[in-house]
C-alpha cells in the first residue's frame, strides 16, 4: 500500500503534466495576444517555461522568463510582482481558453534555470577549469 508521502516522492501525474501543458500553452497565448496594463510588463514578451499542477489540478504555479538580452536581471522580481498581481485577471482569460472543470488560481515565479545555464557555461569556460579539463 502506497502512502501519502511515497505518492508525493513520484512526481507529478500524467494528469497532472497534460494539465500543466494546456495552461501553459494558454498562458502564451494569452501573453502573445493580451496587451496587460501593468507599466511593468508593457511591451515586454514573456515566456512560460513550465507550468506546475497542484494533484488538486486547482493550483498553477507558472514559471516565467521575459525573453530579450536587453531585460535586466534586476527587473525580474518587479516583472514577477506584476504578473502576480494580474493574476486574478489572467485567470479569467485563461478560464475563456482551456476546457477544465476548475480554472486554476495563478502563481508566477522567475524561471532562474536560463541563468543557471549561463553561470555553468562561464563556469566551464573559465581558464581554471579549462585546464583542468585539457589534462584528461
Amino acid at each position: 500500500m502506497m502512502t501519502a508521502r511515497h505518492a508525493r516522492q513520484k512526481g507529478p501525474t500524467q494528469r497532472q503534466l497534460r494539465a500543466g501543458e494546456l495552461v501553459r500553452h494558454a498562458l502564451v497565448e494569452i501573453f502573445r495576444r493580451e496587451d496587460l496594463r501593468d507599466p511593468a510588463l508593457h511591451g515586454l514578451s514573456i515566456t512560460v517555461t513550465e507550468v506546475r499542477m497542484t494533484p488538486d489540478l486547482k493550483q498553477a504555479t507558472a514559471f516565467v522568463a521575459p525573453l530579450g538580452a536587453s531585460i535586466d536581471t534586476e527587473k525580474h522580481p518587479e516583472i514577477v510582482r506584476a504578473l502576480n498581481h494580474a493574476a486574478p485577471h489572467l485567470r479569467h482569460l485563461l478560464g475563456d481558453r482551456i476546457d477544465m472543470k476548475f480554472t486554476p488560481s495563478l502563481v508566477f515565479r522567475s524561471d532562474e534555470s536560463f541563468a543557471e545555464a549561463r553561470r555553468i557555461d562561464e563556469l566551464l569556460a573559465s581558464p581554471k577549469v579549462a585546464r583542468d579539463l585539457k589534462h584528461e
